[in-house]
C-alpha cells in the first residue's frame, strides 16, 4: 500500500535577514545602467557564484588551519576535494577580488579567477562566464558590485554559502526572468509551479530526471523537498539535460551552489539523448510551449513515438512521449504543457491523447490560473501520469483520473504576474494526496467546481478530451483574471460542451423518430 505521506505544508528557509534577497537586488539592478537584463545576468550569478565557492573554501580552509600542527596542509587541494569542496586558487579567492575592486584592471582580475578555477576543478570546464574585462561592460559599476556582493558574507561561514547565497541566486534568477520578459522565461519556471509539481510527486528516493532542465529549479526544489520532510537528499540521483549552452551554464552553477551533485548535459533531447538508457522514477519537466522547431534531425520511427508520431509543428506529445520512454515500470511523471495539449487534435494531437488515456497513463490533470509565467500569458496545466496505477505504494487507481481546476486560485502580484500562495499549493497537493491514497491522508470527496474523479468511461464520453473544467463542473469562484488567450480557449470549452449536448440531442432525436416509425 502506501508509503508515507507528503505534507504539502512548506517547510520555511532559514532567514538571512528580512529582505535581503530584494534590498541585494535592488541595489545590483541599479548598477545596470543600460546594459540589458539578459547581458547583466551573468555578470551578476557569475560573481555570486565565484562568492559561494570562495565563501565554501574559506571555511574549509579555517577548519583546515586548526589541524596545521597536526600535520594538514591548508593549501593542499585534495584536502578540499575530498570534502566535496571547490578548490580556489589565491588569484580567485573572493578578499583578493575585492581589495583590488576599485581598480581599472578588475574586469581582467575576475576572467582571471574564473579561468582558475575552471583550470582546477574539471567538473566546472566551460561553466563560467569568463568576459568581465570586456570594453562595453563598466569596471567602476563592476567594482561597486564586487563590493556590494562581498557583503553578503553573514551568519555561520558553513551556513552563509549554501542558505543565503543559494537562496541570493534562485531570487536573482526570478528577477532576471521577470525582466528579461518573455526573452528571459525560457531557463526559469515560477517556483511555485515547481513546488507544486514536486508536492503532489513526493520525489523521496529514486532517480529524477528532467530532460529540459532550463536553470535546474526542478531538481533544487526536489532536494528541499526532501530536507523539509527529513528524508535524505543522497536517496535521490539527479539527470538532466538542457540544449541552451548559455542556460545549461546557469543550471550546473545553480546545483554547485546548492551542492547537488547531477548529472546534467549539455546538447538537443531529442536529437541527442545523453540519458538513452535511464529509466527514471520521477520525471518533473516545464517543457518549451508548443515548439515547432523540435522535428529537425528526429525520425519518425523513433522508438519513443510508441503512442503515435508527433507533429511536426509541434513539440507538445513528443515532450510526453519522450518522458513516459524514460519512466520505470512504476515511475510518476509531473510536468507543465501548454493548455492546447488537453483538446487539440491538430495534426494527430488528438490520436496520441487518445492512446495516452486508452493506455490508462493519466493520473491527474490540472488547470492553473493565468499570469504564473514570465514569459508567456499562454494559459498552462500540469500534467500527471503514472506508468502503473497499481503499484504498492498507493491504491489502485486503474481506469480512474483526478481533474483539479485551479484557475480560480492565486492572486496577483502586480499587474501582469500572479503568483499560486502556500495554502493554494497545499490545497491542490492534498486533495491529489487524497485521492492516491497516500499513507495519513484524508479520504477524498469529488469537490464541485475544483475536483473530480473520473473514470474511463467518463473521459471517453468526452472524446478524450481531458480539459478539467468539463469533468468538475463550473465553480462559483470568480477567475482571478483573464486574458485574451484564456479567453479563446474557454470559448472553444464552451463550444465543444455545447457541441456534445448538441451531438446527443441529435442523437436523441434520431431515436425518438424511429420509435414513432416503429
Amino acid at each position: 500500500m502506501a508509503t508515507r505521506r507528503a505534507s504539502p505544508r512548506r517547510a520555511e528557509e532559514p532567514a538571512a535577514h528580512p529582505g535581503l534577497e530584494a534590498k541585494l537586488w535592488s541595489a545590483a539592478d541599479a548598477l545596470r545602467d543600460n546594459m540589458e537584463a539578459s547581458e547583466y545576468k551573468h555578470v551578476v550569478l557569475g560573481l555570486v557564484f565565484l562568492k559561494h565557492i570562495s565563501d565554501t573554501f574559506e571555511a574549509r580552509h579555517a577548519e583546515l588551519e586548526t589541524r596545521r600542527s597536526d600535520g594538514v596542509d591548508p593549501e593542499n587541494p585534495d584536502a578540499y576535494r575530498s570534502a566535496n569542496v571547490f578548490w580556489v586558487p589565491r588569484v580567485a579567492r573572493w578578499p583578493a577580488l575585492q581589495a583590488n575592486a576599485s581598480q581599472p584592471r578588475i574586469g581582467k582580475l575576475v576572467d582571471d579567477a574564473m579561468s582558475a578555477i575552471e583550470r582546477d576543478n574539471p567538473s566546472l570546464e566551460g561553466v563560467l562566464p569568463t568576459d568581465y574585462a570586456r570594453p562595453g561592460l563598466d569596471k567602476q559599476r563592476l567594482g561597486q558590485l564586487i563590493g556590494l556582493i562581498g557583503e553578503m558574507g553573514m551568519g555561520r561561514p558553513a551556513d552563509r554559502a549554501k542558505d543565503i547565497l543559494g537562496r541570493v541566486y534562485e531570487y536573482f534568477l526570478a528577477q532576471f526572468a521577470s525582466a528579461e520578459g518573455k526573452r528571459g522565461g525560457q531557463f526559469y519556471t515560477p517556483s511555485q509551479v515547481v513546488r507544486l509539481l514536486v508536492e503532489v510527486l513526493a520525489p523521496y528516493k529514486g532517480r529524477v530526471y528532467d530532460p529540459c532542465c532550463g536553470s535546474g529549479g526542478m531538481f533544487v526544489s526536489s532536494e528541499k523537498f526532501i530536507e523539509a520532510h527529513a528524508g535524505k537528499p543522497a536517496d535521490i540521483s539527479i539527470y538532466g539535460q538542457e540544449s541552451n549552452y548559455t542556460t545549461w551554464r546557469l543550471a550546473r552553477m545553480n546545483l554547485a551552489i546548492r551542492g547537488i551533485d547531477a548529472h546534467v548535459a549539455h546538447g538537443d533531447t531529442f536529437r541527442d539523448d545523453r540519458h538513452p538508457d535511464l529509466k527514471a522514477d520521477y520525471v518533473l519537466a516545464n517543457p518549451p510551449f508548443n515548439d515547432s522547431d523540435w522535428h529537425v534531425g528526429a525520425h519518425k520511427s523513433d522508438e519513443r513515438w510508441a503512442f503515435g508520431t508527433p507533429p511536426r509543428g509541434n513539440a507538445n506529445f513528443a515532450w510526453v512521449q519522450h518522458f513516459i520512454h524514460h519512466l520505470a515500470p512504476s515511475g510518476l511523471a509531473g510536468f507543465v504543457l501548454a493548455n492546447g495539449s488537453m483538446s487539440s487534435n491538430q495534426a494527430g494531437e488528438g490520436e496520441i491523447r487518445k492512446a495516452l488515456v486508452e493506455a490508462d497513463l493519466i493520473d491527474g490533470m490540472i488547470a492553473l490560473p493565468g499570469h504564473l509565467f514570465y514569459a508567456t500569458q499562454i494559459p498552462v496545466c500540469l500534467w500527471f501520469l503514472a506508468r502503473n496505477k497499481r503499484d504498492d505504494r498507493f491504491r489502485d487507481r486503474r481506469g480512474e483520473t483526478l481533474f483539479i481546476d485551479a484557475r480560480h486560485l492565486g492572486r496577483m502580484v502586480d499587474r501582469v504576474h500572479a503568483e499560486l500562495s502556500d495554502q493554494d499549493i497545499g490545497l491542490i497537493a492534498r486533495t491529489f494526496h487524497a485521492w492516491r491514497g497516500d499513507e495519513g491522508a484524508a479520504a477524498y470527496q469529488d469537490q464541485p467546481g475544483f475536483a473530480k474523479s473520473a473514470t474511463l468511461q467518463d473521459i471517453r464520453a468526452h472524446r478524450h478530451v481531458l480539459c478539467p473544467g468539463r469533468y468538475v463542473g463550473f465553480s462559483s469562484r470568480p477567475k482571478l483574471v483573464w486574458n485574451h488567450a484564456e479567453l479563446q480557449a474557454e470559448l472553444a470549452e464552451l463550444l465543444a460542451r455545447f457541441e456534445s449536448v448538441e451531438s446527443a440531442s441529435a442523437a436523441s432525436l434520431r431515436v425518438l423518430r424511429e420509435l414513432g416509425r416503429g
